[in-house]
């Protein structure tokens, strides 16, 4: 019994985390100021700025087994989770493609870097993962063919203190599977 009530304190502080933390660029008392500095007015990623950025993808290219690396990562501003102008074409071809294609399925994996506590990471990247996944679903994408999950800080893509390493770290990984 005891158990179960310390994994639903876990849960409820997780959430609370989650929906505590800011929506918009903020310093979390652990991170450095000069990383907090580099914050800038972010679109919301859903407009048409953009359009005509990011690689040339045909249908063929992104979706399952195929698909550029560089096609599958999205990259977020320190503490922020509102995708960059720059993402519209490649979350535009996904949706598409899963629009097409409704066996197919993605999980949207969220990450954060190193910087602020465990908890707060958690919610970040579960809040990036939903921003993608909003997007998807404005393009044509079913949500029954979107999962989200977040890694937090817990899975960096590079080990590193400094920003390069920081900076490849804020992510949301968009994988095609089961």
């Amino acid at each position: 019994m005891t158990i179960v009530k310390n994994v639903a304190a876990l849960l409820a502080v997780v959430l609370l985390a989650a929906c505590a933390g800011p929506s918009k660029s903020t310093v979390d008392e652990n991170a450095g100021s000069a990383a907090g500095a580099q914050g800038g007015a972010m679109s919301s990623g859903v407009g048409d700025a953009g359009a005509g950025q990011g690689s040339a993808m045909g249908g063929s290219a992104l979706g399952g087994p195929g698909a550029a690396q560089e096609n599958r990562v999205i990259y977020f501003e320190y503490d922020r989770f509102d995708v960059k102008s720059e993402y519209n074409t490649v979350l535009q071809a996904h949706g598409k493609y899963l629009s097409a294609n409704p066996a197919s399925k993605v999980r949207l994996e969220g990450h954060a870097d190193e910087r602020g506590s465990r908890e707060y990471n958690i919610g970040l990247g579960e809040k990036r993962a939903q921003a993608v996944r909003n997007v998807l679903l404005l393009q044509g994408a079913a949500s029954d063919q979107i999962s989200t999950v977040s890694f937090g800080e817990e899975r960096p893509a590079v080990t590193g203190d400094d920003e390069e390493a920081w900076t490849l770290n804020r992510r949301v990984e968009i994988v095609y599977g089961p």
